[in-house]
């Protein structure tokens, strides 16, 4: 066993002991009040959106499969994919459970009550709302600046090979 290994190995045997010897709440199943708050903030957060072009998107990929085995299929694999959809739409209930138990794990009760709060406020909403178009422009300035400095970085280590008597 390597160091590392046996110092994660060593972690794991003490968080083992600290959670069998103390009462923390991050290890306690959350209560159903704390699952139906953090549900209410799945909701709210704008999560839902996201996850509602998940089963379309499984669908389509599993269609282009066929697809490209036999692109005469395309008739019928349409009328199965928009059967499938409908069929498939109540497992969302499922993953919106599951994301409210993460949320109920991560948080106590009290926690998802103020962040429950928060997404009902004015300034929640528009934090909500804002999400995509902050997120988008968040994305291209990083795209942008990386770009910069990797021409920046590029130059810099051409700079330096060339000292070192380097022909580029």
């Amino acid at each position: 066993m390597t160091f590392p290994q046996t110092a994660k190995r060593a972690l794991q045997v003490a968080l083992v002991g600290v959670a069998l010897t103390t009462s923390l709440p991050a290890f306690a199943a959350p209560t159903a009040a704390a699952l139906a708050t953090a549900g209410e903030i799945v909701k709210f957060s704008g999560a839902l959106p996201l996850f509602n072009s998940l089963i379309p998107g499984v669908v389509e990929q599993s269609k282009i499969i066929y697809l490209q085995q036999n692109p005469g299929l395309a008739g019928d694999l349409n009328e199965i994919g928009n059967r499938m959809r409908t069929e498939l739409a109540p497992r969302l209930n499922e993953l919106t459970a599951e994301v409210a138990k993460i949320y109920a794990e991560a948080f106590t009760e009290q926690e998802l009550k103020e962040l429950l709060a928060f997404y009902n406020s004015a300034v929640g909403k528009k934090f909500v709302a804002s999400q995509e178009t902050v997120v988008n422009s968040s994305l291209r300035f990083a795209q942008e600046w990386a770009n910069k400095l990797s021409e920046e970085v590029t130059a810099k280590m051409r700079e330096e090979l060339k000292k070192k008597g380097h022909t580029l």
